[in-house]
């Protein structure tokens, strides 16, 4: 069967010197202007074979909401906590533009977004990311529950990520095929570890606090921080079999594009973004204008020799 015309154009990923470095749909934009969550550009994004990325926070029946803030008031039609808003009055709501229009796009609970999913043909290599935005002390047995029931059916497809590393444990033991991802740069851990510069020990660190993560999510100020101080945090979580995503190109432009270099020489797997597609076409760009300025003028045809030219 022929591949669908919208995967070989989809923002998928950038290669550098031969290195595959995927794109990471950051809250689910595949373009600067995309508003966050949507089901539209989620369930497009799995389709296409992404590595999308979602926010959850656990809402007052114990399950997980799709989004980032903890109020829904801006963006959403809602107004109050997450935590305080149940089920039903969740699935009222609907999602706004980044000029505060309504959207026909609906605020999605974990399940829903199961649901929404099994009606789609996702590629195999296709990864949704669920960022836990709190922390253990939030779950308990019905939270835990209620993610494993909702995403059984995509755990091939999932993994879980958070700056709480009991928490990533937790979920994970209860959904047995998710795959662990760890942020270790909250509570001011980048910050710190740039100050002292024991990159070893940040490094020994995260990898004991979350023994089984496959991708280790960093700070793009700390892994060129690091570098500029001499040491390559990739290469290193690379040395105890982990990825590393960078993160976050809010947009792009000049800087971004001379930061996402660096990140590209340092081998880096996966750069989150708010702007997949203009980083992908910056860098197409590029590539286009290196290989017209490489390519030499073929000199010109001198014509057969004459006798008095030999």
């Amino acid at each position: 069967m022929p591949r669908p015309p919208e995967i070989d154009t989809a923002p998928r990923e950038l290669t550098y010197a031969g290195h595959r470095t995927r794109l990471k749909w950051h809250r689910a934009r595949r373009r600067a202007d995309d508003p966050p969550f949507t089901g539209s550009r989620i369930a497009e994004g799995m389709r296409v074979g992404a590595s999308v990325e979602v926010d959850l926070l656990i809402h007052a029946d114990r399950g997980f909401a799709v989004l980032h803030d903890r109020d829904v008031e801006g963006g959403t039609t809602g107004t109050g906590l997450v935590s305080t808003l149940s089920t039903d009055a969740l699935r009222s709501l609907y999602l706004r533009d980044a000029r505060g229009r309504p959207l026909a796009e609906p605020v999605l609970l974990l399940e829903d977004l199961a649901d929404l999913l099994a009606d789609v043909d996702i590629a195999d290599d296709a990864v949704l990311q669920l960022d836990f935005k709190e922390d253990a002390a939030a779950l308990d047995d019905t939270a835990l529950s209620t993610f494993e029931r909702a995403v059984k059916p995509l755990a091939r497809h999932l993994i879980l990520s958070c700056g709480d590393a009991t928490a990533v444990t937790m979920l994970t033991d209860a959904a047995p095929g998710v795959r662990v991802g760890y942020d270790p740069c909250h509570q001011g851990a980048a910050a710190e570890v740039l100050r002292t510069r024991d990159f070893d020990a940040f490094v020994a660190r995260a990898v004991a606090a979350s023994p089984r993560a496959e991708m280790i999510y960093l700070e793009n100020r700390l892994i060129i921080g690091a570098r500029d101080n001499g040491y390559d945090l990739i290469a290193a979580f690379h040395a105890t079999g982990r990825q590393v995503d960078g993160y976050t190109v809010t947009r792009v432009d000049r800087s971004s594009t001379r930061l996402v270099r660096r990140l590209l020489e340092l081998g880096i797997d996966q750069i989150t973004t708010d702007d997949p597609e203009g980083l992908q076409s910056r860098f197409r760009r590029r590539s286009r204008g290196s290989a017209r300025r490489l390519r030499r003028p073929r000199p010109p045809n001198p014509g057969p020799l004459r006798r008095g030219d030999r």
